[in-house]
C-alpha cells in the first residue's frame, strides 16, 4: 500500500469522482424541496446514510470508542448534519442552487475565523488575512448584489449562514475532540443521532403520501451517493493521498454546483455572481494554503 501523500491512478479517479459527487447535493436538494418539506428532505437523506454506514462502522469496531465522547458526538451531529442539512433545504426553496454552493464554499475561511473559540490557534499571516478579506468581499457581493439579493428572502440567507457556521464548527469539533478516532465511527454515530433529532419535525411535516418521482429519486441520491458513498470515498482518498491534498476538493464542489444550476435548472448567476464565485474561492485558497486542513474538515457532505 502506498504511503499517504502519493497519488496513483485509483486515487486520481476517486478524487475526480468525489469532486463531482460533492457538487451534486445542491442540485438534488433543489429538486427535492420542490415537492417535500425541508425537514423531511434533511431527515430522509441522513437516515439513508446512517443505515448504510452504521453496519460498516460496527463491523470495523469503530462505534465502541464513540461512547467516551458523547458530548462531542452530539455537538457534531447538530453542527455537521442536523442543522446544515435542514438549513440548506430551507434556503433552497428561495435561493438558487448555484448561489448556495458558492456561499457554502466560504466554509474554509469561516473555520479560520472561529477557530479560536474552539481552542484552536491559527496564525494570521498576511496571505491568510488577504484571503479572509477577499472571501468576505465575495460573500458581500453575492448577498448584496448577486442572485441571492434578488431572491428577496433573507430567511434563506440566514439559513445559509447557519449552515456555513455549522460545517465550520463540525470540522473544528473533529479536530479538537474526535481526531484520534476511526473517522467512520463518529460519522456513523452522528448521522444516526441527527436522524433521531430530526425525526419529530420530519414526521410533523411529512407529506401524506410519497410518490416515486423525481423528488423521491433526488432524496435517494442525496442519502446514498452524496452522503454515504461520498464519505467512504473520502476515507479512501485521505488514506491514499493525505488530508491536505484531499482538501483541494473544496474548490471543485462549487464549480460543479454552479454548472449544474446554470445548465440544468436554468439559473442565472450574472456578472456579480461570477465575481463573488472567484473571490470566495480565491479567498478560501489563500486562507487555507500552506497548512494541512484540520483533520476531519473534509469529511463533510454538502
Amino acid at each position: 500500500m502506498k504511503a499517504a501523500g502519493s497519488m496513483d491512478w485509483r486515487a486520481w479517479c476517486v478524487f475526480a469522482a468525489l469532486g463531482i459527487i460533492w457538487g451534486l447535493p445542491y442540485f438534488f436538494i433543489k429538486l427535492a424541496v420542490r415537492e417535500f418539506p425541508p425537514f423531511f428532505v434533511a431527515w430522509s437523506r441522513i437516515l439513508l446514510a446512517a443505515l448504510i454506514l452504521l453496519p460498516l462502522a460496527w463491523q470495523r469496531g469503530a462505534l465502541r470508542p464513540v461512547w467516551n465522547h458523547k458530548a462531542a458526538i452530539l455537538a457534531f451531529a447538530l453542527a455537521e448534519f442536523a442543522i446544515p442539512f435542514a438549513a440548506i433545504s430551507f434556503a433552497e426553496r428561495s435561493i438558487d442552487s448555484s448561489a448556495t454552493g458558492i456561499v457554502i464554499a466560504s466554509v474554509p475561511f469561516t473555520i479560520i475565523l472561529i477557530a479560536r473559540f474552539f481552542g484552536v490557534r491559527e496564525p494570521f499571516e498576511p496571505g491568510r488575512l488577504l484571503g479572509l478579506a477577499l472571501g468576505l468581499c465575495g460573500v458581500i457581493i453575492l448577498l448584496g448584489f448577486g442572485t441571492v439579493a434578488e431572491a428577496h428572502d433573507w430567511t434563506g440567507v440566514l439559513c445559509l449562514a447557519c449552515a456555513t457556521l455549522g460545517y465550520a464548527s463540525g470540522a473544528l469539533i473533529i479536530q479538537r475532540h474526535l481526531s484520534e478516532l476511526d473517522a467512520i465511527g463518529p460519522l456513523a454515530a452522528s448521522l444516526a443521532l441527527a436522524a433521531v433529532l430530526l425525526l419529530p419535525p420530519a414526521l410533523l411535516t411529512a407529506p401524506p403520501r410519497i410518490a416515486w418521482d423525481l423528488a423521491s429519486f433526488a432524496i435517494i441520491v442525496l442519502g446514498v451517493l452524496c452522503t454515504a458513498v461520498a464519505m467512504l470515498l473520502m476515507f479512501y482518498l485521505i488514506r491514499r493521498a493525505g488530508a491536505s491534498r484531499a482538501s483541494v476538493i473544496t474548490y471543485i464542489n462549487p464549480a460543479v454546483a454552479t454548472l449544474l444550476g446554470v445548465l440544468l435548472l436554468h439559473e442565472r448567476l450574472g456578472a456579480n455572481g461570477l465575481l463573488a464565485f472567484a473571490l470566495i474561492l480565491s479567498g478560501s485558497w489563500l486562507a487555507t494554503r500552506r497548512r494541512a486542513a484540520p483533520r476531519g474538515s473534509m469529511l463533510r457532505p454538502a
